[in-house]
């Protein structure tokens, strides 16, 4: 009996392993966390990768020096050994060394007696580890790799031969080996590859219910992790809010003349200003911390003050400028605020004075200011997506500049906060600290605030929940290309050299240019042309948004949903294919509304609701999608409720709507920028499995 619910738990702690795995799983990146590069011009001699690699030349050179300074006699051994150094230069090097978990001297390499099932295609046709240990456990490795990984030695091995530390291929491949399965991958002596995903096929349409009649920007889920969310409006109020289940037939629990928060009396509203971005820290049961990202107008607001982005250091002359849309240059700033709520009281009331300001910058134009803001899931540090700033074709070059946090992603620590004189001798812009592994600390030219560079105007980013390496943001377009990119450290996104993947030559440049080979950019994984959009408006400006985590529409389950600001002709789906490859492919998809909707949606083409324009998407904790537009609150639903087609749904039940949902009191939000029981559910139940049966063994 003991012995078999010791088994029984050994197999739930495997299966909660692999489950766990998919959280490590990425798309091609680097050791250092950074994107792969094109090496077409300028390949590399001793690591002979092609196309993506993870290794610059003087890279190169180095590993090709280490392989000498090991001096291996034999000449099969030598191959396999020079392979595995090479390994650095895979642009799933970062995987195959396990850098987000516990970094490794020596790729994990493939060995097919502890293989699992997997759809890739170059699996376990060779025992990698296994054929290493024949060709090389007899040889002499001067400075060998492995004798420095051992995870069962306190100090290097003294010996040179690989049998000196370890008895058997068993012993030494339990120590090195690894399987490979659709969420990791191991090394099998050259460039990973992976096999065709399955079910990619497109899905038929995206079903919504309409939960209210008002207009929001901003959705975050509660961090109690219960069924309420936080939604803003961009003249600067917050609302608590209550999401129904699905099914339910009942509308969104909102009260709109009792907000969360107040903020309009600071905030500067206008179309592309105003409350832009809303993040509650990760901590904040314990501490009521939150943030809020907003516009405000020196001339109406006496602690609106701050730094102009347009400066000499940037190579900038505000006086230089001139008025755009009526406004002297920064004469709007943005800002991020710190908040506190007290968790003690219902809802958390709100202290309305401001505890800090973490940021403010002066704007030169009046567009292109993003404004988002997210804590980093697996950091905790808070990122802020700031656009170029503004004009045409940025004529000031500022997304390029390494000096300008203009067109930047940045990254703060809100947490471990500077005195005043750290802040005035760094020149920061407000109350908040560097983390000390941001891209400044390999690039010295970078303000050390860059996380990432290039973008137009980045709207709307999103960690997935399942993969937080990914982290996708929607930017903008000038006239031609609306895209989707991955956003990894130190990345550059293209802009203003690039529109997407096109070349970008833009009418004016006082700030100077910036070629095209002297940058290594990283182009959409997604995205559409502005003629593109199956509606008779065309194109506005793309609003991206989020992988779709939740089981009511299994076909759309780890695809990433985005759309354009017009709202009209569909909802883009993106297929990821192999899974954790980053290639991707992408198509617009119809939606239309249940029948059953609590709300029933206004007509607009054909089938499709007149959503009006799509401003974000949002999340709830139950992993459900939303749709935040000028004409309401949407939610995709399971597909069957709209008569789409999906061989993945089983309906077990329906739900009709109460006779007459009473509708809720509309918003007075508008205005926007223009152009310009699923595996959670599984994880939980081993894990309360686990729990219990170590319980009943071990007499706890």
């Amino acid at each position: 009996m003991r012995g078999s619910l010791v088994m029984k738990i050994f197999v739930i702690h495997s299966l909660l392993l692999l489950l766990l795995l998919r959280y490590s799983a990425s798309y091609p990146l680097c050791t250092d966390l950074k994107a792969p590069f094109d090496a077409n011009n300028a390949s590399l001699p001793f690591c002979r990768y092609n196309g993506s690699v993870c290794c610059n030349s003087a890279r190169d050179l180095q590993l090709q020096k280490q392989f000498k300074a090991m001096n291996i006699s034999d000449r099969g051994c030598a191959s396999l050994l020079k392979s595995i150094l090479c390994a650095r230069c895979d642009p799933f090097s970062a995987q195959l060394y396990r850098v987000e978990q516990a970094p490794r001297v020596v790729p994990v390499l493939c060995n097919s007696s502890i293989s699992v099932n997997s759809t890739r295609s170059q699996l376990y046709t060779l025992d990698f580890c296994s054929n290493l240990w024949d060709k090389c456990h007899n040889t002499s490795i001067l400075n060998s790799p492995f004798a420095f990984e051992s995870r069962a030695k306190t100090t290097p091995s003294s010996g040179s031969k690989i049998s000196d530390s370890w008895s058997s291929a068993v012993e030494f491949c339990n120590e090195f080996g690894g399987a490979s399965d659709d969420t990791s991958v191991c090394f099998s002596g050259g460039p990973v590859k992976l096999g065709s995903a399955e079910n990619s096929s497109t899905p038929t349409g995206v079903c919504l219910e309409k939960l209210g009649n008002g207009s929001y920007l901003n959705m975050v889920a509660h961090p109690d992790g219960s069924n309420r969310v936080f939604l803003s409006n961009q003249p600067g109020k917050i609302w608590l809010a209550t999401i129904p289940e699905q099914g339910s037939g009942e509308i969104i629990g909102i009260d709109e003349s009792s907000p969360f928060f107040d903020l309009t009396d600071e905030v500067h509203f206008q179309s592309e200003l105003g409350m832009m971005g809303l993040a509650f820290h990760p901590n904040y049961q314990n501490n009521g911390r939150f943030f809020v990202s907003f516009n405000c107008d020196k001339t109406k607001w006496p602690y609106c003050s701050g730094r102009c982005s347009c400066n000499s250091d940037v190579g900038c002359d505000p006086s230089k400028i001139g008025p755009d849309n009526g406004a002297n240059p920064c004469r709007y700033h943005s800002v991020i605020s710190e908040f506190t709520a007290n968790q003690s009281s219902p809802g958390g009331k709100v202290n309305p004075n401001e505890v800090r300001r973490i940021f403010t910058m002066g704007l030169p134009f009046t567009t292109h200011h993003g404004g988002q803001i997210l804590f980093g899931p697996k950091d905790g540090y808070l990122y802020f997506m700031m656009g170029d700033g503004g004009s045409i074709g940025d004529p000031y070059n500022f997304s390029q500049n390494k000096r300008s946090l203009l067109g930047k992603i940045m990254r703060l620590d809100v947490d471990n906060l500077p005195d005043s004189t750290t802040i005035s001798e760094s020149e920061l812009w407000g109350n908040y600290s560097i983390p000390k592994d941001n891209p400044f600390s390999v690039d010295k030219e970078l303000e050390p605030e860059i996380w990432a560079l290039g973008f137009r105007n980045p709207w709307r980013c999103s960690f997935d929940l399942e993969r937080p390496s990914y982290f996708l943001c929607g930017d903008v377009g000038q006239d031609v290309y609306e895209e989707v990119d991955i956003v990894t450290k130190g990345g550059n996104y293209g802009w203003r050299v690039y529109e997407g993947p096109f070349l970008y030559h833009p009418p004016q440049s006082p700030g100077g240019n910036t070629s095209a080979s002297s940058i290594k950019p990283i182009f959409p994984v997604m995205g559409y042309n502005h003629s593109q959009p199956q509606n008779p408006q065309g194109s506005a400006s793309i609003t991206g948004g989020y992988f779709y985590r939740s089981m009511a529409d299994p076909c759309l389950y780890g695809r990433y949903l985005y759309a354009d600001l017009y709202g009209s002709g569909g909802i883009w789906v993106g297929t990821e294919n192999p899974e954790n490859s980053g290639n991707f492919t992408s198509a617009q998809v119809p939606y239309t509304c249940a029948k059953d909707t609590p709300i029933q949606c206004d007509a607009g083409i054909e089938s499709s609701p007149a959503l009006g324009a799509v401003f974000s998407f949002g999340q709830d904790n139950s992993k459900d999608t939303f749709m935040l537009t000028s004409s309401g609150l949407y939610r995709i639903v399971r597909p069957s409720r709209c008569n789409y087609a999906c061989s993945k749904e089983t309906v077990t039940s329906s739900h009709s709507p109460p006779a007459s949902a009473p509708p809720p009191s509309p918003s007075t939000s508008a205005g926007m920028p223009r152009r310009h029981w699923g595996p959670e559910f599984l994880l939980l139940s081993l894990i309360l499995s686990y729990i219990l049966l170590f319980g009943f063994c071990c007499d706890l």
